[in-house]
């Protein structure tokens, strides 16, 4: 199979980010592993908003909710002394999935601004759960005890095991997404996005479609959220905050929209660019908010349809 050239840079960015640690250990700076290894949770993150907004055509502004789900599965299991790594994780994806479908039964029925407005209002609802909840540490957040364990198969307090762990598992979530997307289920979602009638007259029904894409996306995300509570070892209800949802847009946005690469690329620009001017300056968004204008006006592809073959890629 002959690769395309959009692939080959693709292949490169995940080779580079193979070669982190190691550069990591070599430069003495162990700063450069958090720092890629929470740019590839958050990548985990907006390639399952993409799946939807991207290919779905469905502008979720309550995403974040799936992340928040994701860590409090971690951490109120690990607050109660259960640590074992694979029900914490299973948990995550799979309460995930479960909210994902509740929110995706209703909101899916609108379009426009009544789905951003129904995907927000949820997501508030839970963000203001999570604050009210003393017991786990309410508006304050609460400190993860102890990183999930795996029977001795991988120890997340080691920063390069922990490492390899995030970047494989964004590797198959790359592979899967473009297996989803270029399957028949994909290609429906694609059709619905693009003439909802069409797609009804030629047989198909686009809501149980979407509502399927929808639970998909929700339990990649929550497994994200399971990731970046390990990451942080620490509990927020801000996981699950509108804000975070729009993050995660910016980056779906920025990289480019239906694209293979693009939240990858959108992820590692917003939370590098960030990291480089924040330590450059306090106003660091006076220089990033028109950097993302710009690329919003004149790559209209986003960041992918900069890279050889990105602007026909669909």
């Amino acid at each position: 199979m002959r690769l395309s050239a959009r692939s080959w840079v693709l292949i490169a960015a995940l080779v580079l980010l193979a070669a982190v640690p190691p550069l990591a250990a070599l430069l003495k700076e162990p700063f450069y592993l958090d720092l890629f290894r929470r740019v590839m949770i958050f990548a985990i993150a907006a390639l399952s908003l993409n799946l939807i907004m991207g290919y779905g055509g469905m502008f979720s502004f309550g995403h974040a909710a799936y992340l928040g789900i994701g860590a409090y599965a971690v951490g109120v299991l690990t607050h109660h002394g259960i640590d074992n790594g694979w029900l914490q994780w299973g948990l995550a994806m799979g309460a995930s999935a479960l909210v994902a479908a509740a929110i995706g039964a209703i909101s899916i029925r609108t379009s426009g601004i009544y789905f951003i407005m129904i995907t927000l209002a949820f997501t508030q609802m839970l963000y203001y759960l999570g604050i009210s909840i003393e017991e786990y540490g309410g508006d304050d957040g609460l400190r993860l005890a102890q990183r999930s364990q795996f029977s001795g198969l991988i120890d997340l307090a080691d920063p390069v095991s922990f490492y390899y762990l995030v970047l494989a598992i964004l590797v198959a979530f790359l592979v899967l997404g473009h297996r989803i997307v270029h399957s028949r289920f994909g290609m429906v979602i694609q059709a619905a996005r693009s003439n909802d009638a069409r797609t009804r007259a030629i047989g198909f029904s686009p809501y149980l479609y979407r509502l399927a894409a929808f639970v998909i996306a929700g339990a990649m995300c929550g497994l994200a959220g399971a990731l970046l509570v390990n990451h942080t070892a620490f509990l927020s209800p801000e996981f699950m905050n509108w804000t975070r949802s729009g993050e995660l847009m910016f980056m779906v946005i920025l990289g480019g929209m239906a694209t293979t690469a693009g939240p990858v690329l959108g992820a590692a620009a917003m939370l590098l660019l960030e990291d480089a001017l924040s330590g450059w300056t306090q106003h660091w968004q006076i220089i990033f908010g028109p950097f993302l204008v710009l690329v919003v006006l004149f790559a209209k592809r986003g960041l992918a349809g900069l890279l050889p073959g990105g602007a026909r890629e669909r």
